[in-house]
């Protein structure tokens, strides 16, 4: 997993972010074993201790579970979850500034395209 790290963001908030998307695009399926503790922060060549906040955080959102001397792994329904999630936070958090945007610009909604370009 190749990672470039956004300056002035929480790494820790980054590897949370990129798990999740990983988990939205099926590369870790449900019931799936997610990597370990210790393989992503051999991987990524950063502290253990930053990989398992992470890791925390989709377990404290219920995305993933811990399975006592076996692993972590995607939990059933996660990825239906997660996108309700995502899509309640885009619409609440980055649909408004694309709206304001959208309006400085002069654009209507009956300006912007059908679909999304190729």
């Amino acid at each position: 997993m190749l990672v470039k790290w956004k300056p002035g963001e929480p790494i820790y908030l980054q590897l949370r972010d990129r798990l999740r998307d990983l988990i939205l695009q099926g590369v870790y399926e449900e019931g799936e074993a997610v990597p370990s503790v210790r393989q992503l922060s051999a991987d990524l060549r950063i502290n253990p201790i930053t990989v398992s906040k992470s890791l925390q955080l989709l377990v404290d959102g219920g995305w993933i579970e811990k399975r006592r001397g076996l692993g972590m792994f995607v939990c059933v329904d996660a990825r239906a979850a997660l996108a309700a999630s995502q899509r309640q936070y885009f619409l609440e958090h980055e649909w408004p500034d694309i709206l304001t945007r959208l309006s400085l610009l002069g654009f209507h909604v009956s300006d912007l395209p059908d679909k999304l370009p190729d």
